[in-house]
């Protein structure tokens, strides 16, 4: 547990003369006179008593196959300030009416009875819990339940170093941040939102405050982030961090797909080619992580194993939704409504009854996820997303992680590279995009948003005259007042044929300037907005998404560019994909100038259009 202000815990744990927690384990002031224990030495003894004099396990918190469930996750709310792509679709999630939400009473009660029974442990999660305006009330009043060990918290890290002081004063114990890269470009491609210094920030501010270790949760997806592995267990060389390393799990939303998932072993084993001592550690009863250390390393490293090697059998954990609903499993879809029971009236033993046969039926796992998982062919790294996207090389990102335990250890921020801070600190207008991959299609093809279904390809209806030229032959901007609001779609594309040289340069990351693809993803990202202004009779299109893709073709020692935009208005943006993958290749090519002028820039085409009154076209 993190320290805390002595006077703080002292009055907490010598409350009275004599007393009794809920288990009957005596807790005595000492008389006038006598030396006082430190209060660190008082709780460690208390915890001992508790669990050499633990009351009998509640058996409404055991199952039927006697798992006793000693650990609750309780969410605060739904909402969420990023979006990650392996978590949430771009859109967000409908949201539950504020009135169908547990209210911090409510949250409260049930917590109680929760730890009345046995749960020692209470982790606070969400959405993100850090945006609710209570937080800090709520783990004041759930740390002064008896018989409560652990008090968590999982959070993105947004608002942590702001809260933090307070949270630690409240009685928070434990901290688990988000973090699936250390590469400011890669931190918003991933979540969708700006953030990642605020989330070192709150890093910084945990260690700051004593908190050790501080878990740092990282969902590793092939060819987006299972490069940076090596540079986050660097981290805990000098740092006391437990980088938990995260299968990728499938949820609503996030368009799973069994290739984008990297095993535990194929983790332990890229680590151990890098660090062959690498040690295991004794597993805790209950934990869900595989732990291990690099001998002289301040912190450690483990793996949450829920797809490849699952932990059904020694689960203890239950779940509360921010509705109020007990979920016995998280891949499970049983759930039965506390909220509405605790609303109508129930007694303490009524709420236990329902609670009890939420928990005896429990299964002993939910085998048809995981069949789902074992059944699939192993994933091939040759038509992985790190072909079209490698975000960041490792030469570079092992020197940004060493820099960072520097920077750390003198209690300064890491720095965000040069490159990365080029365009997030840019002046020309910011927008949030996304881009992933749809699950059920062919990885090297850019799957676009859902849409209504096409109409057969072919060639847009042609008019004889040209739209963009009055009767004078003058140059005018086409009148769209009168055209109705549709949804419009168009992907375009482009080649730069970089040539050997180049190409390998690209491939392997080697370009002095930086990330030529991460630059050229960027660039595509901000003409499509900027279409209007570059085009001059372009009318100016608020764009709803934007997402570029570039995928490497070494048949041609060349980069194919992939780009789509979609907005509803009275015109299409069929100039604004086109703008993105042009811009996108001229970003390439500047990249790759000072290696060979021998580029060509090819096939800047339109590949499809959906919406708007001259119907449907899609290239053949």
């Amino acid at each position: 547990m993190a320290a805390q202000p002595v006077s703080r815990m002292l009055r907490r744990v010598l409350r009275s003369s004599v007393r009794s927690c809920s288990s009957g384990a005596p807790v005595t002031q000492p008389h006038p006179g006598e030396p006082s224990q430190p209060a660190v030495e008082v709780l460690s003894g208390r915890r001992r008593f508790l669990m050499e004099h633990a009351a009998p396990f509640s058996a409404f918190l055991t199952d039927s196959f006697g798992r006793r469930h000693s650990y609750l996750r309780i969410s605060l709310t739904e909402k969420c300030n990023l979006r990650c792509q392996y978590c949430m679709p771009e859109e967000g999630v409908p949201l539950t009416p504020k009135a169908d939400l547990l209210t911090t009473e409510e949250i409260l009660t049930l917590a109680r009875l929760f730890v009345k029974e046995g749960v020692d442990k209470i982790r606070l999660t969400g959405g993100e819990p850090l945006i609710r305006p209570d937080v800090v009330d709520i783990v004041a009043q759930l740390h002064q339940l008896e018989g409560l060990r652990t008090l968590g918290i999982t959070t993105n890290g947004i608002n942590l170093a702001r809260l933090l002081p307070q949270l630690q004063k409240a009685g928070l114990s434990t901290i688990n941040i988000s973090l699936d890269t250390l590469v400011p470009a890669k931190f918003e491609f991933i979540v969708r939102r700006k953030g990642f210094r605020k989330v070192m920030e709150g890093i910084h501010k945990a260690i700051e405050l004593g908190y050790n270790p501080v878990k740092v949760n990282c969902v590793v997806m092939r060819g987006l982030n299972e490069d940076e592995l090596l540079d986050f267990v660097a981290l805990t060389e000098g740092l006391p961090l437990d980088v938990r390393f995260i299968e990728y799990m499938p949820f609503d939303g996030n368009k799973w797909n069994f290739k984008k998932m990297v095993s535990y072993k194929e983790m332990l084993d890229t680590l151990r080619q890098q660090w062959p001592e690498l040690e295991k550690l004794p597993e805790e009863e209950s934990s869900t992580a595989k732990a291990f250390k690099i001998p002289g390393f301040r912190g450690r490293v483990s793996f949450i194993t829920s797809m490849s090697e699952h932990f059904c059998g020694t689960c203890n954990r239950l779940r509360i939704t921010a509705d109020g609903n007990l979920k016995v499993c998280l891949f499970g879809n049983s759930e039965v409504s506390l909220r509405d029971h605790l609303r109508a009236g129930a007694s303490e033993e009524e709420l236990l009854s329902i609670i009890g046969a939420a928990v005896g039926r429990k299964k002993r796992q939910h085998a048809e996820l995981f069949l789902m998982c074992q059944d699939s062919p192993p994933a091939i790294p040759s038509i992985s997303f790190r072909d079209s996207l490698r975000v960041q090389g490792l030469r570079h990102r092992v020197s940004f992680s060493s820099q960072m335990v520097t920077l750390w250890k003198g209690g300064w921020l890491p720095q965000i590279p040069l490159l990365a801070q080029r365009w997030l600190q840019s002046g020309l207008p910011q927008s949030h995009y996304g881009s992933h991959l749809d699950s059920d299609a062919n990885p090297k093809c850019l799957s676009p948003e859902p849409r209504a279904p096409a109409t057969p390809s072919g060639p847009l209806p042609t008019s004889d005259q040209l739209t963009h030229v009055d009767r004078e032959g003058q140059a005018a901007m086409v009148d769209v007042g009168g055209k109705p609001d549709t949804e419009r779609v168009a992907v375009a594309s482009a080649v730069v044929l970089l040539g050997p040289v180049a190409y390998k340069l690209v491939q392997e990351n080697q370009l002095k300037k930086g990330d030529a693809l991460v630059v050229a993803q960027l660039a595509g990202v901000q003409a499509a907005k900027l279409t209007s202004q570059l085009i001059p009779l372009c009318h100016h299109v608020a764009l709803s998404h934007v997402q570029v893709q570039l995928e490497l073709d070494s048949t041609r020692h060349a980069a194919v560019v992939r780009t789509s935009c979609r907005a509803r208005g009275p015109t299409g943006v069929e100039m604004e994909a086109l703008t993105s993958a042009a811009v996108a290749a001229l970003a390439l090519y500047d990249m790759c100038k000072a290696v060979s002028r021998d580029i060509v820039l090819a096939e800047i085409k339109l590949v499809s259009k959906t919406g708007g009154q001259r119907g449907d076209f899609h290239r053949t």
